[in-house]
């Protein structure tokens, strides 16, 4: 079996060849000389060879050391060259970044803090899609996502950053209440006509809000399917169902008359605005750079935009 080597006794024989002593090598590498000289020692053990002939008033490689020397110093340069092209790659905002926003309110909110960012890092190249698949859009090849999202994440190895919170609530069109009357139960809401997504928000049951930060799921009647905030909102309007809407976006059609909260025994989940991406040990400075924009444009925004949902 070959000897493995380590590399940095690879890299103080290296500085002690280059020098010419243990003394040089040891102030270049900043480390007791006695350090230097074991190091060497214990590389010559595990190679079972001499590499450096010493005597009382210099050092002198061995036929195997110079060897060594001729090979690794030229090898030790450009894992040295790699260390630091990768240390700047990690520190410079360069390179591809790819991310993914939900489809109307992504492009409404987003569009113009990406293409500041943009004109901020001229060097990087950006990639931005629009999608309404949640955290499931993570199993694409992106860096990063902005999701909509109601009540608790389902993959806890998914890392979540809060961006934007919208209180929700339940609304129908007085057309609608008229006919089906008015429901204070949201078990009711199982057997009345409701307005739902096809996939966003993954497609799931209704969520409520319950004490401890539980949340009640209800599998209401889907009577009308659409992935569009916009549309459900036209929809209830109309009277095709029961939704699900942002407070402040259905306000004035409150104050109106056109659309009624319907009071139930829990409040509507609130959905939620988030940054997610893999869980992983580091994130590239360029990822780390979007992130904290986007957190700080969005804190910015708070209280200046509606949204409608389901």
């Amino acid at each position: 079996m070959r000897p493995k080597m380590d590399l940095n006794a690879l890299r103080v024989f290296v500085e002690v060849a280059k020098h010419g002593s243990f003394s040089g090598a040891a102030k270049a590498q900043g480390m007791p000389t006695s350090n230097v000289s074991r190091q060497v020692q214990q590389l010559e053990e595990r190679l079972n060879l001499r590499l450096i002939e010493r005597t009382t008033r210099h050092l002198k490689l061995t036929e195997a050391g110079q060897l060594l020397y001729t090979r690794m110093g030229s090898m030790l340069d450009a894992l040295t060259d790699a260390e630091v092209a990768l240390s700047l790659q990690q520190n410079q905002l360069t390179g591809q970044l790819r991310l993914c926003v939900p489809n109307e309110i992504g492009p409404a909110l987003f569009a113009k803090a990406l293409a500041e960012f943009a004109v901020l890092h001229p060097l990087l190249e950006i990639s931005c899609t629009t999608n309404l698949a949640g955290e499931e859009v993570l199993k694409q090849d992106i860096d990063l996502a902005v999701i909509i999202s109601r009540g608790k994440m389902a993959d806890s190895s998914i890392i979540s950053l809060p961006l934007l919170t919208f209180p929700c609530c339940v609304v129908a069109a007085p057309q609608l209440l008229q006919k089906v009357g008015h429901p204070t139960r949201i078990a009711q809401l199982k057997q009345l006509p409701c307005i739902t997504t096809v996939s966003a928000l993954n497609g799931e049951a209704w969520q409520f809000m319950m004490s401890g930060g539980r949340f009640k799921k209800v599998a209401v009647k889907a009577h009308y399917r659409v992935n569009s905030g916009e549309m459900a909102f036209q929809a209830a309007v109309a009277g095709l169902g029961f939704a699900i809407l942002a407070q402040q976006a259905c306000a004035p059609y409150l104050q109106e008359g056109k659309l009624v909260e319907v009071a139930l025994e829990y409040q509507a989940a609130p959905l939620a605005l988030s940054i997610v991406y893999s869980g992983q040990n580091y994130l590239p400075a360029r990822v780390k750079a979007l992130i904290e924009f986007l957190r700080q444009y969005a804190g910015d925004l708070k209280g200046n935009f509606s949204i409608g949902e389901e």
